[in-house]
């Protein structure tokens, strides 16, 4: 490769770290070789200086100079297997709004927006069952955790991919998140400044606060509470780090209902007859497209979320 490259971090791509990213790209880019680079700021992510360990984020547009005898390897093309017919249906059914170029589904809780180890059943596999009359697959932009129901927006072609892609790292997506938590916030509504960072090990991905670790911003209100108890909040995300809410809620002492990675037995409520499944539901996502039309899109919640208002007999004050 002889000139300077400016290349797209692809939503299959979210969270590697630099290095490991370079590996995948330019295997034959040898790590001393990617330090030294790395030092003398000839590589750049955002137009920013990097490291190593830098986490990769969607649609960052990462600076590669010219490699030398270092040539790009495509990424490899992974073979989908056929999409079960009662997914196809199940998928299609989800789907809360369609147009040319851009999809959204209310994704079910307990389903997986892209594999890992062990996890061969999740949506990445199954997108062809949302392709309907179109050429192209449709693309994840995106994700939502395993266990979080609600809106997910996948772009319908490589154009309209970029665009949403582009539009989650300006922020310009204005999200909203309903949660049942153990407790009641106070004050009643405010902002979580509370950066964070991932712990290391291998009992699974978790999250920290982390005095040193990345931005994360969150804004909440309650909408109703049942006493001392419980209560249903409004959560709106100003970044996109992983497990932010879960952490978030759990940081004010009210961890989400169902959430025992960030709550252990705090999260529950003992005694009470409640679904012991997350709490956490994509309400909404609002944005403004490139032809200067705002899209707003709303998930109803999912039945044990449902069932566990009932039963606490909340009801919002004012749905957003």
């Amino acid at each position: 490769m002889t000139g300077v490259q400016t290349i797209a971090v692809t939503p299959d791509e979210a969270d590697l770290r630099l290095d490991r990213w370079f590996k995948r790209r330019f295997p034959e880019l040898g790590h001393g070789r990617l330090e030294k680079l790395l030092r003398t700021g000839q590589i750049r992510v955002e137009g920013r200086r990097a490291r190593s360990n830098t986490r990769l984020e969607p649609g960052q547009r990462v600076r590669v100079p010219p490699l030398g005898d270092a040539k790009a390897t495509p990424l490899p093309a992974r073979p989908r297997p056929a999409v079960a017919e009662r997914d196809v249906r199940a998928l299609q059914a989800a789907v809360l709004y369609r147009d040319a170029d851009v999809l959204a589904i209310d994704k079910p809780a307990g389903l997986a927006v892209q594999g890992g180890t062990g996890l061969d059943r999740h949506l990445d596999a199954m997108l062809d069952a949302l392709r309907f009359e179109a050429v192209e697959r449709p693309r994840l932009v995106h994700r939502l955790d395993r266990d979080t129901s609600g809106v997910l927006l996948l772009g319908r072609n490589a154009r309209a991919a970029a665009e949403l892609a582009e539009a989650f790292r300006r922020k310009d997506c204005r999200k909203v998140y309903w949660a049942v938590v153990a407790g009641v916030p106070k004050p009643a509504s405010g902002r979580i400044d509370l950066a964070l960072s991932k712990l290391p090990g291998r009992a699974g991905e978790r999250m920290a606060p982390d005095e040193e670790g990345k931005a994360a911003v969150t804004e909440y209100r309650v909408l109703d509470h049942a006493g001392k108890q419980a209560a249903w909040l409004e959560l709106r995300p100003l970044t996109g780090r992983t497990h932010q809410l879960r952490a978030h809620c759990a940081a004010l002492g009210t961890p989400i209902l169902g959430d025992r990675k960030y709550g252990g037995l705090a999260a529950t409520l003992p005694g009470a007859d409640i679904p012991r499944r997350l709490h956490l539901h994509a309400r909404s996502i609002a944005l403004t497209r490139s032809n200067g039309q705002t899209l707003r899109i709303t998930a109803p919640p999912p039945p044990h979320l449902t069932a566990t208002l009932d039963f606490l007999g909340l009801a919002s004050n004012g749905d957003q």
